[in-house]
Order: C-alpha cells, then sequence, then structure tokens
C-alpha cells in the first residue's frame, strides 16, 4: 500500500527537519523499487505559500498549498523557530482538519509546538529537542513531555527530538508502516548509523 505523506513547509523551518524525514521516506521509495517492491510513499511538502525560506535561509519551492490538500496518510512537521506558524490560523486550521483522519501525525524537534498550538496534540506522551523540553512542558502543561530518547511513538502521533532525531524517528516509521527490512536497507543506502 503506497500512503500519501505531506510535509509542512514555513518560514523559519529548521532545514534537516523538513529535508531528514523527506529523504529517509524518497530513499526508502527507490530501495523500494530496486528491489521490485511496491513504493511505500508519495511524499508532497505543503505550504500557504508557494517559496519558503528556512532558518539557514535555504529557499524551497513548495509542492501543493494547503488548500488543496484534502486528504493525506501521514502528516510530517519539522521544527525550527515556530512561534509565527503557530499562530498562522491557515496553517493550524488546515492541520486541525486534515489530522482528523490520518493514519500518522509526527513531528520534528519544536515541530510539536505548531501541533499544540493547533489542538491536534492535547495530553499525549511527546518529545522535542533537549532545549525546548521545558518550554514545551511549561507551555502546554497536559503533555507528557520525555526527556532524553530519540523519539516517541504513541499510535496515531508520534513526535522525534531535534533535528537529526527526525532522521531516526522516520527509519522508524518505515519499519512501522512498510519493513523492518526496508528500514534497514534504506538507512544503509544512506550510509547512516540507525539509533534506534
Amino acid at each position: 500500500m503506497t500512503r500519501d505523506v505531506a510535509i509542512l513547509a514555513f518560514d523559519q523551518m529548521e532545514v534537516l527537519d523538513f529535508a531528514g524525514p523527506f529523504e529517509v521516506l524518497t530513499t526508502c521509495n527507490r530501495v523500494a523499487e530496486r528491489s521490485g517492491v511496491e513504493v511505500p510513499f508519495r511524499v508532497t511538502n505543503v505550504a500557504d505559500m508557494p517559496m519558503v525560506r528556512a532558518r539557514a535561509g535555504m529557499t524551497i519551492v513548495v509542492d501543493r498549498h494547503l488548500r488543496d490538500v484534502l486528504h493525506v496518510d501521514v502528516v510530517g512537521v519539522p521544527g525550527g523557530v515556530t512561534s509565527d506558524v503557530e499562530v498562522n490560523e491557515r496553517v493550524t486550521s488546515w492541520l486541525r482538519t486534515i489530522t482528523d483522519d490520518v493514519e500518522i501525525v509526527a513531528s520534528v524537534c519544536t515541530g510539536v509546538f505548531v501541533l499544540a498550538a493547533a489542538g491536534v496534540v492535547h495530553d499525549e506522551e511527546v518529545t522535542t529537542h533537549w532545549e525546548d523540553v521545558d518550554e514545551l512542558s511549561a507551555r502546554f502543561p497536559r503533555l507528557q513531555v520525555r526527556r532524553d530518547v530519540r523519539w516517541v511513538d504513541q499510535g496515531r502521533v508520534v513526535t522525534s527530538a531535534g533535528i537529526s532525531a527526525g532522521i531516526d524517528m522516520s527509519l522508524h516509521l518505515v519499519e512501522r508502516l512498510a519493513s523492518a527490512e526496508l528500514a534497514q536497507a534504506t538507512a544503509h543506502w544512506m550510509d547512516y548509523d540507525w539509533r534506534r
């Protein structure tokens, strides 16, 4: 089964929070194709603008506008400087609507702040970048914030710690949604030492 994945893009997002999961899922597809297996993911990036400028200045052209994405199986939210996107009603409204019937909503790093601000997560066990754990706990006290873990899988909600942890979490999602063998092969193809 091929799942539709939408990765949110926004100004001041962390490049690796966005690109790490994108690279894992698209590399997984190439590995699957080479071994004659159906590709597990159709990956697109979405935003409420045609182009975004990431935190380090990289400009990314957006594949699809939020209003054109009505259903997906998996939503990914990167972190970065999230203060503006947390109060962007077009984004938070889209997240509330689109995540009603997704299989998984995943965040990397401070992306969990966006999910909490949108009301997508309430009292789940979550994680974020080590530097932001205390702020997340203070701002959203109902969340059960875990420290010193690479990711937390709560079934429908999967969150990761900071930046490179999003790659580990994404490989976990490949394992969960496709197979352990494909996840291992993807990590090997990427020359990545997967921290499970």
